[in-house]
């Protein structure tokens, strides 16, 4: 075997290699990752949680498969950021600078995105401890009125006259559920 032919071989069993493993290893675990939130959310959406009138099932499907797309979006942005920085090491980037700049990216980010952050986990809790729903009558700040979306940032409620009020999650302090009393 040639000079050449060795070196080819030697790199192609290098960089190359541990890059195409880093990605099927990537690609194994989120697919792990995905098959366990899928099957944890069926269980959820199936549980018995509520006990009473209140459990509507559909109700408790939809706020489950709004659990489960957060928890698959942030597997997926985690497994590929590290799985792509890893690639970049192996290509020979330093990524010392790279971490450093994001880690002053993501504070500034957070500070600049507090409301956002306020907002998404107040509506990851609404839905979870099923304050309200589509369909509910509600008193909500100075609003009163029937909830037609509930999402993990904004509730959209249309009031008496016809209105369609959006009220960010982060906002709503207390809540009067119509719907669910008695």
């Amino acid at each position: 075997m040639s000079d050449t032919s060795q070196k080819v071989l030697e790199w192609l069993g290098g960089a190359p290699l541990r890059i195409l493993l880093i990605l099927a290893s990537a690609i194994l675990t989120q697919f792990f990752a995905l098959r366990a939130i899928t099957r944890a959310m069926n269980r959820l959406a199936t549980a018995d949680l509520l006990l009473g009138q209140r459990n509507l099932v559909a109700r408790q499907k939809e706020r489950a498969r709004t659990i489960g797309t957060v928890l698959s979006s942030t597997i997926n942005s985690v497994i590929w950021i590290i799985a792509i920085a890893m690639a970049m090491g192996e290509f020979g980037f330093n990524l010392g600078p790279i971490i450093a700049s994001a880690g002053v990216i993501g504070v500034a980010l957070g500070l600049g995105a507090q409301s956002i952050v306020r907002d998404v986990l107040s509506g990851i809790f609404i839905l979870v401890e099923d304050q309200y729903g589509v369909g509910d009558e509600v008193d909500v700040l100075a609003i009163k009125g029937s909830v037609e979306k509930v999402g993990l940032r904004i509730t959209t409620i249309r009031d008496k006259s016809g209105m369609l009020w959006y009220l960010r999650n982060g906002e709503i302090l207390k809540v009067g559920n119509r719907s669910h009393s008695g």
